[in-house]
């Protein structure tokens, strides 16, 4: 039986990203702790399938294609989850795409599409899903970073780790308004999870994966199980005294080596997106 502290009965999480990867994986293990679960993700038929997979479980779910880089979208999904559920006590802001691109060659244009992406997409789910959580007096955000929140991973990842510098600062920002109010945020910062993005990119090249793993003193890839447990945890009562924290989940990639490497003598190398085919 799992302790009580960890039981999200009666509790409602927002997560993006829900149609795959650490979304998924974050929905899921919410189901699991006993919450209901509003997914979201413009990827329809594959967020489907997962709330099917909820359902069976026994939970309540509510599904959303919405556009999570466009606040006036997210607005409206917060209003029809106010009609359909009436309240937000947690949210796994997840989803986010990114872009690689040499620093000299990035297009303006480029930049500012991560950072409405991965900074303003982000704030203002924050922000929904944060006005709710006010006036309950209490609610959790998980905030989706990366180790290039951190370190510079050089290899084209300029505009994402400029992106996820903010979404860190953004975390500790929100954190400080709002934890006296009752309204917890943190940030997770995955090392390398692999995805559909990632696997690509590591068959296209067979040395990645090993470069990846020299890297990690765990010895393996993360996986997008590896978020459940601290989606539970951040989601509960167990981690009420736990904000504005930057949580690694990297097999102990930041520990051996706080940095990212440039050119071809590191091992360092982040997927350029959290996760594939989401906002």
């Amino acid at each position: 039986m799992s302790h009580p502290m960890f039981d999200l009965s009666g509790k409602v999480a927002v997560v993006s990203g829900a149609a795959q990867g650490m979304g998924q994986a974050t929905a899921v293990a919410v189901a699991e702790a006993g919450g209901d679960v509003v997914l979201v993700d413009r990827n329809k038929d594959g967020v489907e399938e997962v709330g099917e997979e909820i359902r069976r479980l026994g939970r309540k779910v509510l599904v959303a294609d919405t556009n999570v880089s466009d606040p006036e979208a997210i607005a409206e999904l917060f209003r029809h989850v106010d009609a359909e559920v009436g309240r937000v006590d947690f949210l796994g802001n997840i989803a986010g795409d990114g872009h690689l691109a040499k620093p000299e060659d990035l297009l303006i244009e480029d930049l500012h599409r991560v950072f409405q992406n991965l900074v303003v997409g982000r704030f203002a789910m924050c922000r929904e899903a944060g006005r709710r959580m006010l006036a309950q007096g209490r609610g959790s955000i998980m905030n989706i970073g990366s180790l290039a929140s951190t370190t510079a991973l050089g290899r084209g990842h300029v505009a994402y780790s400029m992106a996820m510098g903010a979404v860190v600062q953004m975390t500790r920002e929100l954190s400080t308004e709002w934890s006296h109010r009752g309204v917890r945020v943190n940030c997770v910062t995955p090392a390398q999870v692999t995805n559909p993005s990632l696997t690509a990119r590591m068959e296209k090249d067979p040395t990645l994966e090993a470069r990846f793993i020299r890297g990690i003193p765990a010895g393996r890839m993360g996986t997008p199980s590896d978020i459940k447990g601290l989606a539970v945890l951040l989601a509960s009562d167990a981690s009420e005294w736990i904000t504005g924290a930057i949580i690694p989940m990297d097999g102990g990639n930041m520990a051996m080596n706080a940095g990212g490497s440039a050119g071809h003598h590191g091992t360092v190398v982040q997927s350029f997106r959290e996760e594939e085919g989401n906002q």
